[in-house]
């Protein structure tokens, strides 16, 4: 007899295929990230239409190589418009990118083939080209309010090519 096959991630049962965004663990709810950076972007908000636009400017907190806070623990504190994600407000944030795994679950919609829990390599979402990994051109300290309208760019709120395939491209 052989041994159950494991899902590539090592997640067993999909969990979040069968639990609601409230009944996740912190440790599920975590590993929904799938560690793209792109909410850590600034963004503008049309005050008329509420239209949402994307900046390659980040928060300075973002470490835009690793697409990882330097300090996630305390970074509510440090920055006190971070927007900490919970159950309720991924069902509202209008800001979400399309690709986001929080906002996807919330949908009932599956995580893409480069999402770390199905391809179980926390690179693949670099390798989809989703991450901001090599796009950000400054951060909120180094580029001025003022000048964030010059820094608006589309790609944040698309979803790359490759991105879209249904499972990882072959070499």
């Amino acid at each position: 007899m052989t041994a159950p096959r494991k899902s590539p991630s090592g997640q067993e049962g999909f969990f979040w295929k069968t639990k609601t965004l409230e009944e996740m663990s912190s440790a599920e709810w975590e590993s929904l990230c799938d560690g793209c950076a792109r909410c850590c972007l600034e963004k503008l908000e049309d005050e008329d239409t509420g239209k949402i636009y994307f900046t390659h400017v980040s928060c300075k907190l973002l470490d835009s190589g690793l697409c990882t806070c330097k300090d996630y623990q305390n970074r509510s504190d440090k920055v006190p418009d971070c927007v900490r994600l919970t159950p309720e407000n991924v069902r509202t944030l209008s800001w979400l990118p399309p690709s986001c795994g929080y906002k996807l679950v919330a949908e009932g919609r599956d995580l893409y083939w480069w999402h770390p829990l199905i391809s179980g390599d926390p690179n693949t979402v670099h390798e989809a080209g989703v991450s901001v990994r090599g796009r950000v051109q400054g951060t909120e300290d180094e580029i001025p309010d003022e000048e964030l309208e010059d820094h608006i760019v589309q790609w944040p709120a698309l979803l790359p090519k490759r991105a879209r395939l249904k499972k990882r491209p072959k070499a």
